[in-house]
C-alpha cells in the first residue's frame, strides 16, 4: 500500500504558479517526494524554462503528522516544517517570497517529507509561488 496523494496545478502562468497537494496516509508516509518540479512548469513567453520558484504564500491543514518542505540540492535544505495537527496561512509577499537558497546542486524543486505519520493522518497544502527564470 501507499499513501493516497494528489497534486493539482491550479495556475501555471507567465509569472505565478499555484499548486495544491493532499495526502491521506495509510501509515507509509512520504520521504523527499518531489512535489514542485520546476522542469514541468511552463516556460515564459521568450521560451525560457522556469529554473526555480519563490514561495509567496503557504496555506495548510494537517491532521496527525507534520510535513517538512525541502529545497532539493546535493544536501537538501529545509525550507519549513508545518507542525503536527496544525492549520494556517503564511504570507511572505512583503519581501518577495522565500527564495531558493539551497546552494550546491540545487535544481529548483520542492520536496515533501512527512513525520510522525500514521494511518488516517491527512494534509492539504497550497503553495502560491512566483516563477524565476535563468538565462
Amino acid at each position: 500500500m501507499a499513501d493516497a496523494v494528489t497534486s493539482q496545478t491550479i495556475i501555471d502562468g507567465e509569472r505565478n504558479c499555484i499548486m495544491k497537494f493532499t495526502n491521506v496516509s495509510d501509515g507509509t508516509g512520504e520521504s523527499a517526494v518531489a512535489k514542485v518540479d520546476v522542469s514541468a512548469l511552463s516556460s515564459n513567453s521568450a521560451g525560457t524554462a522556469c529554473s526555480e520558484v519563490r514561495v509567496l504564500r503557504i496555506s495548510h491543514a494537517i491532521v496527525g503528522m507534520s510535513v517538512q518542505l525541502f529545497l532539493n540540492a546535493t544536501s537538501n535544505v529545509l525550507l519549513m516544517e508545518l507542525a503536527e495537527s496544525s492549520n494556517g496561512h503564511m504570507d511572505f509577499t512583503d519581501f518577495g517570497g522565500l527564495p531558493n537558497n539551497a546552494g550546491s546542486g540545487k535544481n529548483g524543486d520542492i520536496l515533501f517529507t512527512t513525520k510522525g505519520h500514521s494511518s488516517g493522518d491527512t494534509y492539504s497544502i497550497t503553495l502560491e509561488m512566483v516563477k524565476v527564470y535563468s538565462d
